[in-house]
């Protein structure tokens, strides 16, 4: 068992934070004007330098193949080591880019939620606050299974993890109610539904990281 990955939607249905661990293939970097500022630097838009893309495919085959297809190496990793093959096979990959991976994943939880409205014949009191019978709090494939928790205001907490997993939304909550109220509602740098920025600052990174390696199901 493991946790793949942490999407944080806003009310507006943008994705305005990301975060992954054990992912076997990584998504692409945004394209430009995809995603807002400050969602992870692991998957935002990558500028092109064409003197220095030359100048890489002269001096290190290795470094022009990762430049070409937009894989992002995490920190403190070896990119001979962590080029996954969808990336070996370059122009073939049918790897989504950032923005596209996160408007799927929203995508989903959109159609289950009115499915589950219309199958229950129920009308949330609320826009935002849907109620209890027309909630979802995951789904499963056989290839992983989602997590869902909503906030009364409206932010959505992801999370994909192996189909194995138990319920994580326990996870997500402590999530919202530690490192998201701590280092995002409390921080006034981080301005919330700015439709502009996501919520990315290092503290809350840490500490968001912090509590999932710290679960059982971590490994």
């Amino acid at each position: 068992m493991t946790i793949y990955s942490l999407y944080i939607y806003d009310r507006h249905c943008a994705c305005v934070y990301y975060q992954d661990w054990h992912r076997t293939k990584r998504p692409k970097p945004a394209v430009e004007g995809g995603i807002l500022n400050a969602v992870s630097r692991a998957v935002a838009p990558q500028a092109t330098d064409t003197s220095a893309a030359n100048s890489s495919a002269i001096s290190s085959p290795r470094n022009t193949l990762a430049s070409n297809t937009g894989f992002v190496v995490a920190i403190g990793e070896d990119a001979s080591s962590t080029l996954p093959q969808a990336v070996l096979d370059g122009p073939k990959s049918n790897t989504l880019t950032f923005d596209e991976e996160a408007k799927l994943v929203y995508g989903v939880i959109l159609s289950l939620r009115n499915m589950i409205k219309k199958l229950s014949g129920r009308s949330s009191p609320h826009r935002h606050s849907p109620s209890r019978e027309e909630q979802f709090t995951s789904y499963r494939t056989s290839a992983y299974k989602l997590h869902l928790y909503e906030t009364i205001s409206g932010y959505k907490f992801v999370m994909l993890s192996d189909p194995s997993t138990d319920g994580l939304r326990f996870i997500l909550r402590q999530i919202y109610n530690g490192p998201f109220v701590d280092y995002v509602v409390r921080n006034p740098l981080v301005p919330m539904d700015s439709r502009e920025q996501g919520i990315d600052n290092d503290y809350f990174r840490a500490s968001v990281d912090r509590v999932v390696r710290g679960l059982s199901v971590f490994a």
